[in-house]
């Protein structure tokens, strides 16, 4: 049994040549394609995000499919790109290796996020596409079962994932909702239309914001995002009057100069009655004057206030490293133990098969030269063949069992198959 891994992450490539080297799903669907055609008895997996490119293959039989050079030349000749451009910064994993490697990824624990969510979906799609394509077998079903299944396990048994990293969800997980108990009922004030705007939309929609206003400099852009997330979008000039009756304001321009001074607030203040206003200043520099949230019933929290808090619970997330990566280690020794224990039971299967049909030819003429014999004299003699038997196989098969149990039953594998001549 054959299993390689080639690839590329944000821990040895740079942007620029993780970018050349992606493939979106249907370049991914016609890789695949051409891989088969190529290696028709290699089983193949393409995982592309932003932050990786690893081609998994596997075959049944040791010899049998690419090698280390072939599949660099394969991604490489694909997009177009010179071998000797990206050999260097292609990593390469064999064996358990490739076992261990995809349970991290697919655990979160490999990502630039350690504990982010979207890889492990990520994982499933390129399971899933190589499935369509008809490019994954046995091999591939039980390493990607498997890895999905020791993602699960390190999701419920340590907290890797409780602790929100990005600025986003925890301005919306960790700070809005410790004021707001819903966010159905909110008037929800977006200001600028830019990725932070749009990232920290997705987390508030999830948590059930449904009145939603975009203002923008730019209103083509802020029709555009409001429409994502079917909101609505103002005028920059109705700005003062949708802040009045706001009831939480994300703030994300490049605005020089601050947005709302402390005076411009005052003047909206008597009409907003008290009512809570939470503030997630998210520009640099600031749009909300910090003044601002010395007003009563004013929560203003800016970049610096969430990148302290992000810093704070990654670090929390990494103490849970150690109980996850010791789930992993666990995990990749019971599946290479299953792995090779399925490689050699048809080998233990055969073997004694083989030596089933001398046995009975030996009983076969001792019974005819010894008629007078009653059945029970029979069973006795059939019973001490079979223990002869199982004595003589015992040595060669505890060995087998070691040499499995540690994870090298190749060599033996092959030498028992030569010494009884046993054949696939």
């Amino acid at each position: 049994m054959k299993v390689q891994l080639v690839g590329c992450s944000h821990h040895t490539a740079s942007v620029h040549l993780r970018e050349r080297l992606a493939f979106n799903p249907d370049q991914v669907q016609a890789a695949l394609g051409q891989l088969h055609e190529r290696f028709p008895d290699t089983e193949a997996v393409l995982l592309s995000t932003c932050n990786r490119v690893e081609l998994y293959t596997a075959s049944l039989e040791e010899g049998v499919g690419p090698g280390h050079q072939q599949l660099v030349e394969f991604l490489a000749g694909f997009h177009g790109i010179d071998v000797y451009e990206v050999f260097d910064e292609l990593f390469e994993r064999t064996g358990e290796d490739v076992v261990r490697h995809l349970f991290t990824v697919a655990s979160s624990l490999d990502s630039m996020v350690v504990g982010e969510p979207q890889i492990l979906a990520q994982v499933k799609q390129a399971y899933q596409l190589a499935s369509a394509c008809d490019c994954a077998g046995t091999v591939t079903h039980s390493i990607f079962q498997a890895a999905m299944r020791v993602a699960s396990r390190v999701t419920t048994e340590t907290r890797i994932q409780e602790k929100r990293v990005s600025i986003p969800s925890v301005a919306v997980a960790d700070f809005a909702a410790a004021i707001f108990e819903r966010f159905d009922d909110k008037r929800v004030l977006v200001i600028g239309a830019g990725e932070m705007a749009e990232e920290t939309l997705r987390y508030l929609c999830d948590a059930g914001a449904r009145d939603i206003t975009l203002v923008n400099r730019s209103r083509d852009r802020a029709e555009a995002l409001a429409a994502q997330f079917s909101g609505q979008a103002a005028s920059w000039e109705q700005l003062f009057e949708l802040l009045t009756a706001a009831d939480l304001v994300v703030s994300t321009t490049g605005a020089k100069l601050p947005v709302v001074t402390r005076q411009q607030f005052t003047e909206i203040e008597p009409a907003r009655f008290q009512r809570p206003l939470f503030v997630l200043d998210l520009a640099v520099p600031r749009d909300f004057d910090p003044a601002v949230g010395e007003c009563l019933g004013v929560y203003l929290y800016t970049l610096d206030d969430l990148s302290k808090a992000c810093e704070r619970n990654q670090r929390e997330r990494e103490q849970e490293l150690p109980a996850a990566l010791g789930i992993i280690e666990e995990e990749t020794a019971r599946f290479m133990a299953d792995l090779h224990h399925r490689a050699t039971g048809p080998i233990i299967k055969r073997l004694k098969q083989g030596w089933q049909r001398p046995k009975e030819d030996e009983l076969v003429r001792l019974f005819n030269k010894l008629p007078e014999l009653d059945d029970r004299a029979r069973s006795e003699i059939r019973q001490s063949f079979d223990r002869l038997i199982n004595k003589l196989l015992h040595p060669p098969l505890e060995s087998l069992r070691d040499e499995s149990r540690h994870g090298t039953p190749h060599a033996l594998l092959d030498a028992l198959k030569r010494l009884f001549q046993l054949r696939d």
